[in-house]
């Protein structure tokens, strides 16, 4: 599938970062955890197999010290 304004092509270098837990099955998630001139500037957190609870555990406690909900840069899709 190609999106028709070519962000899937231009997303594609960073897959890189993302292609060796997609291929060993370990959970992984991006969160955001600082903001730049309105952009957010996220950290990826990988956990071991099966321990998507950690990932939440830590989501969770990374988001109540710095909410994130609600925020938006903007501009965005």
């Amino acid at each position: 599938m190609v999106a028709a304004d070519g962000a899937l092509v231009a997303a594609t270098p960073y897959a890189a970062f993302t292609l060796p837990f997609n291929v060993t099955g370990q959970p992984a998630m991006s969160v955001p955890l600082w903001w730049h001139e309105g952009l957010p500037i996220g950290v990826q957190l990988v956990a071991g197999t099966g321990r998507e609870d950690l990932l939440f555990r830590v989501a969770a406690q990374l988001e109540a010290a710095r909410p994130w909900h609600g925020r938006h840069p903007p501009v965005f899709a």
